[in-house]
Order: C-alpha cells, then sequence, then structure tokens
C-alpha cells in the first residue's frame, strides 16, 4: 500500500494535475469573488465560509477523473485487481493520494485566503479544522464517483453530476460551522457532523467503490 502511495503522489505531482491546478482555480476563484461583489468588508465576511468551502469543493472535483482513469488506459488497474491488495485497500490508497495533493493543500491555503475575504480571526481555526474534517469525505466520495464512471469515456462531466449531490452535506456543515464561529457561535456541532460524514465515507464507499470497479473491469 505505501508503494502505491508513493507511486500516486509522484505521479500527480510531476503531471500538475492535482497540487497546481486545484490550488490555482481554488485562489482565482477566491480573487474573483471580491472583484465581483465588492469590497465592502462585512459583506465579504458574511459570504466567506461559503466562498470558501464552495471554492474547495470545485477544486476536488478538477483532478476527480484522474483517480482511476489513468490506470485503466494503460492497464495498471488490471493489474492491481490481481495484486495481493484487495481492491478496497486500493481505492483507500487513490483516495489518500488524492487527498494528499488536493485536498490538504487548499487546507494549507484556505486560512490566507480567509483573510482576503475578511473571515475574522475567530473564525480561522475553525475553518481549518473544518476543511481536515470535510476534505477527505470530498476525496472518498470522488474516489466511489470515479470508480462508477471508469469504463465511461469521457465521463468528467458525468462524474461531477454524480458527486456534487453527494457533497452537499459536507458543504453545507462545513460552512456553518464556520459561519457559526464567525458569529460567535458555538460551531463545534456541525464540525461533528462534517466528521460523521468522513467517517461514514470512510466505512462504506472504499467496498462500493471496489464493487463497481470489479463489475467494470469484467
Amino acid at each position: 500500500m505505501i508503494a502505491l502511495l508513493r507511486r500516486d503522489l509522484r505521479l500527480a505531482l510531476r503531471s500538475g494535475g492535482g497540487f497546481g491546478l486545484a490550488l490555482g482555480f481554488f485562489f482565482i476563484l477566491c480573487v474573483l469573488v471580491p472583484l465581483g461583489v465588492g469590497p465592502d468588508g462585512p459583506t465579504l465576511g458574511r459570504i466567506a465560509p461559503g466562498v470558501l468551502w464552495v471554492g474547495a469543493l470545485l477544486a476536488c472535483l478538477l483532478s476527480l477523473d484522474r483517480i482511476f482513469a489513468l490506470d485503466a488506459e494503460d492497464g495498471t488497474l488490471d493489474l492491481l485487481a490481481t495484486s495481493p491488495l484487495p481492491l478496497e485497500g486500493v481505492v483507500i490508497v487513490k483516495a489518500a493520494a488524492h487527498w494528499l495533493t488536493t485536498g490538504l493543500p487548499l487546507v494549507a491555503l484556505a486560512p490566507v485566503l480567509g483573510l482576503m475575504l475578511n473571515l475574522p480571526m475567530a473564525a480561522q481555526p475553525w475553518l481549518a479544522a473544518s476543511l481536515i474534517a470535510g476534505t477527505p469525505a470530498l476525496s472518498v466520495i470522488g474516489a466511489f464517483g470515479a470508480a462508477l464512471t471508469v469504463g465511461v469515456r469521457r465521463g468528467g462531466l458525468l462524474l461531477s453530476l454524480l458527486v456534487l449531490p453527494l457533497y452537499v452535506p459536507s458543504l453545507v456543515f462545513g460552512a456553518e460551522a464556520v459561519r457559526r464561529a464567525a458569529s460567535g457561535l458555538d460551531p463545534l456541532t456541525p464540525l461533528l457532523l462534517v466528521a460523521g460524514i468522513t467517517l461514514g465515507s470512510l466505512a462504506i464507499l472504499p467496498f462500493a467503490a471496489a464493487a463497481a470497479l470489479r463489475i467494470n473491469l469484467r
């Protein structure tokens, strides 16, 4: 599993399809919002939680089709299916590599962009905590969607349509945790709900994704 994780990390960093593209999209989105909304600080502070979470969600979408598609094209996925490592483990490793090259950099960049969007300092730790708790679910759900569409030619749009509804609970509760922290309210309840969604996704979706891969590889 460690060797597969290292391989996926090297491929993602060399191709630039995860790390650079996601960060660039996230940064550009957060720069364009103040230009469109205006420089009013209170207004930007109110919409900052939703903007940051929507930006992180959309940035994660950009590289989802690369999770299994490249391995399916060059035959690596067939070799992985016959290896001693179960497909459930392959899914977990692929999702972990996606999070390390996409989700984790977004978590690191989000506080800086939060300052640019006039997010209160009291909400900054909760922004990082909500993204750390919620972005792994985005990667696992994305791996499940990628497994469903691995045999579909040009399935990027279909993949987005499949996973976006599954992303909504994490988006709602993650943004709500940051909004409550910015308003001086207790953000713990929505943060725990985000963490619960992530744990539930980790417990269920690797098995569902592995089953989808087995069907598509027949």
